[in-house]
């Protein structure tokens, strides 16, 4: 009786995995979103490209490097996240297979989550130093500071990350 109460127990903790698959689809709602926000912000851009500044053209290409490199990071969680956690997506046969698929485990996630993240970051902190420096936004020197500290974090959690994963072994997978 035990043996198989434990059975039973066990296949529905298995299955329970499934539970994620909706999170994956609402995190492709999410990149269909950003693709909207994308546009919007190109459009925008293209409409006023005549009257735009140089700075204020760098800054909204900024925001569409940005919104990439957020779309980016949800398509890594999406797919190694699906992958590892719920099932194998079976496209081994399509030439347009991401060479990474199927090879990034969770420790590899992480520190490409890392780097996107750190990525990111350093692309907000330079919009904000393009906005102080052109004169279109005011920073406290306490804000600059936390901004700063803020991507730094980010950076030290990266090289924290890659170091555990060295001691732990799987520094050659990645």
């Amino acid at each position: 009786m035990g043996r198989y109460l434990e059975k039973i127990l066990e296949g529905w903790i298995f299955k329970s995995r499934w539970l994620m698959a909706p999170m994956y689809l609402g995190l492709v709602g999410g990149l269909i979103i950003l693709l909207v926000k994308f546009v919007q912000e190109f459009v925008h851009i293209a409409s006023h490209l005549a009257t735009l500044t140089e700075q204020e053209t760098v800054l909204s290409l900024l925001a569409l490097v940005d919104i990439t490199l957020v779309g980016n990071l949800l398509i890594m969680v999406i797919f190694s996240g699906y992958e590892n956690f719920v099932s194998r997506i079976d496209t081994a046969d399509s030439e347009d297979r991401p060479e990474w698929m199927g090879k990034v485990d969770y420790s590899g996630l992480k520190l490409k989550l890392i780097g996107s993240i750190v990525a990111i970051s350093a692309i907000d902190l330079l919009k904000a130093f393009v906005h102080q420096s052109s004169g279109t936004a005011s920073f406290s020197t306490e804000q600059m500071a936390w901004l700063v500290g803020i991507h730094l974090t980010f950076i030290i959690t990266g090289v924290l990350f890659a170091w555990m994963d060295k001691i732990a072994g799987h520094g050659s997978d990645h």
